[in-house]
C-alpha cells in the first residue's frame, strides 16, 4: 500500500453557502457536487453519530465537495446544532489548511477581499525553508478557521540534506509534476 496524496480535506462550516462563496472568491475553488444537498437533510441518528464521531443529537444539514484549482478537494459539512467555536492553532488536532500560491501578495489580497482576516503581514519562511522569496501568511476565514498561504519559489536549505522534496503544484509552465526543485 502506498499513500499517493491528499484527496480532500473536510471542513465544518456554519453556513454552507457563505463558505462556498468565500472559497470561490478567495481561492478559486469550484463546486463539484453536493453529497447531501441542503433541503434533503437533516440526517442524523445513532448510525450517523457513530460513523462520524459526533455528539448525540447532531444532524448533518448539508455536505458539498469542492475542488481547488490545483490540489485536493474541500468537503464542506454543515451540522445542527453547530459545534463549538473553531479550534485554535494551539489545540490538539489538525489545525490549519495551507495552500501553495505563486503570488502570495495577490492571493492574500484576494482572500481578504472575500472576507478573510489577516493575522499578520506575510513573513519569511524560517530556517530549513528559508529563501529570498519564500514566505507565508496566516489568515482567519469568515467562520474562524485558520488558513495559511505559502510560497517557496527559491531553493530551500533542507534540500541539501535529503533527496526527498516537499510536494507543491506543478509549475504553471513546465514539465515538473508535484515536487519542488
Amino acid at each position: 500500500m502506498t499513500v499517493r496524496g491528499i484527496d480532500h480535506v473536510g471542513v465544518t462550516v456554519p453556513d454552507l453557502e457563505a463558505a462556498t462563496r468565500f472559497l470561490v472568491d478567495a481561492l478559486g475553488a469550484e463546486v463539484l457536487y453536493d453529497t447531501l444537498p441542503a433541503g434533503q437533510g437533516p440526517v442524523g441518528g445513532p448510525e450517523t453519530e457513530q460513523r462520524l464521531g459526533v455528539p448525540p443529537g447532531t444532524r448533518q444539514l448539508a455536505i458539498r465537495m469542492m475542488a481547488l484549482p490545483d490540489g485536493p478537494g474541500l468537503e464542506l459539512f454543515a451540522y445542527e446544532p453547530p459545534g463549538r467555536s473553531p479550534a485554535l492553532p494551539s489545540d490538539l488536532g489538525w489545525q490549519h489548511l495551507a495552500l501553495y500560491v505563486d503570488d502570495l501578495d495577490a492571493a492574500r489580497a484576494r482572500a481578504v477581499a472575500a472576507g478573510a482576516r489577516p493575522l499578520a503581514p506575510p513573513h519569511p519562511l524560517p530556517g530549513p525553508e528559508a529563501g529570498p522569496a519564500n514566505r507565508f501568511a496566516y489568515l482567519r476565514t469568515p467562520w474562524g478557521s485558520t488558513l495559511e498561504l505559502v510560497t517557496y519559489p527559491d531553493p530551500q536549505p533542507y534540500a541539501r540534506h535529503t533527496d526527498r522534496r516537499r510536494w507543491r503544484p506543478r509549475p504553471a509552465s513546465g514539465p515538473q509534476a508535484g515536487q519542488d526543485g
